[in-house]
């Protein structure tokens, strides 16, 4: 055993090290304006990357294969989680995405299903063994794959989870080597696609408000109508926006310095710990805090690619690819949302923002990486 972990990529678990302590760090400051409310969430963060580890080391030494084996069945038991959690998990914030544990944890099934979709989209291309996908028997059935969970959590409803399905297929039905002309009809359709559901949006929009107001989905209507018509959207509808950019921009080169943001501190910047966690860097640490986080990710990624271009098993490859697309989106739709880039979502930045259940995922993420570059001589030799 000791000496497969001999063989892990080392420099992404150091990566992961500064993860650790920068995410620790800045939910620390994060809380810091809200006295006794969030009082233990740094300290969780830190016992939640300590089990993270021991999740990405048990997990690299699990034979990846073992699990596409199983991914049908795998594929099954996340529905069924999206499934239960929908009828039976109370109501947070407007959605019913997570399960109560004992010792008030939550757990999010929408997470888990991320690197499940990965897993079972993996097995299926890795039946082609390389060829060009075909239309019918290929890219529909996955296609079809991905829309069950893709509704399941939509109704939860959890858009930035939902989105990320999308993502992860596109994403890998390309590195699966889909034919250009599917390319195109895709693209196609969600260009059409987008463009009617602009259109309907635009000449239903008094409707599609008092709709969702009704079943209060309010904010669903406020984060998409200031999206798409932000000289129509009231000062509240761009709050969160509006005082992300603000405080971004008001950190300059070099930032006010830790635990110094004004306008963190007097909360004007909703979910500073979760979704807002780049306007503390931005504001605290300034354009070269940033840009030293973004240069972090770009290296994570990087190390990730080059195992997956080492890949015997093109399975593992695809894998890999999947999860390095689902990174990629979340770091640019996180940082997107908070500079006006990219509409508001609920999507979170990856090691860094605060969650049990999104960090103990994305670290069996990279566990799976990990076995899959300590299987490949195992799957040479057989």
């Amino acid at each position: 055993m000791f000496f497969k972990l001999k063989k892990l990529d080392w420099v992404m678990v150091g990566i992961l090290g500064i993860f650790m302590v920068l995410s620790t760090l800045l939910v620390r400051s994060a809380i810091a304006p809200y006295e006794n409310q969030f009082v233990d969430y740094d300290i969780k963060t830190l016992a939640f990357y300590i089990v993270g580890f021991i999740v990405v080391f048990a997990m690299s030494l699990v034979d990846y294969r073992s699990l596409l084996k199983y991914s049908w069945y795998i594929y099954g038991g996340g529905c069924l989680m999206l499934v239960l959690v929908y009828l039976f998990a109370p109501e947070i914030n407007g959605a019913r995405s997570w399960f109560t544990l004992p010792g008030k944890l939550q757990f999010q099934p929408a997470e888990l299903v991320k690197i499940i979709l990965i897993l079972m989209t993996a097995y299926l291309l890795g039946e082609r063994g390389g060829k060009p996908l075909r239309f019918r028997r290929d890219v529909l059935p996955i296609g079809f794959i991905t829309l069950i969970p893709f509704i399941l959590v939509l109704i939860q409803p959890d858009l930035g989870n939902a989105i990320i399905y999308l993502i992860i297929l596109v994403a890998m039905l390309w590195i699966g080597n889909t034919k250009y002309t599917h390319v195109l009809i895709g693209l196609s359709a969600v260009v059409a696609a987008l463009i009617l559901f602009v259109t309907l949006f635009n000449n239903y929009n008094a409707d599609i408000k008092s709709y969702l107001e009704e079943h209060n989905k309010q904010h669903w209507y406020q984060r998409i109508n200031t999206f798409i018509n932000p000289e129509q959207a009231t000062n509240d509808d761009k709050h969160q926006s509006t005082y992300a950019k603000i405080a971004i921009g008001s950190g300059g080169l070099l930032g006010d310095g830790y635990m110094q943001g004004e306008l963190k501190n007097k909360k004007f910047v909703p979910y500073p710990y979760s979704d807002s966690i780049f306007v503390v860097v931005g504001e605290e640490f300034g354009f070269l805090g940033s840009a030293f986080l973004l240069l972090v990710y770009f290296l994570f990624i990087y190390r990730m690619i080059l195992i997956a271009l080492h890949c015997i098993d093109k399975r593992g490859a695809y894998i890999i690819v999947g999860i390095a697309a689902m990174f990629l989106f979340q770091i640019f739709e996180n940082v997107g949302m908070m500079i006006g880039l990219m509409p508001i979502t609920g999507i979170t930045l990856p090691f860094i923002s605060y969650g049990g259940t999104s960090l103990l995922i994305n670290m069996l993420c990279i566990g799976l990486v990990f076995s899959i570059k300590l299987h490949q001589e195992k799957y040479k030799v057989e």
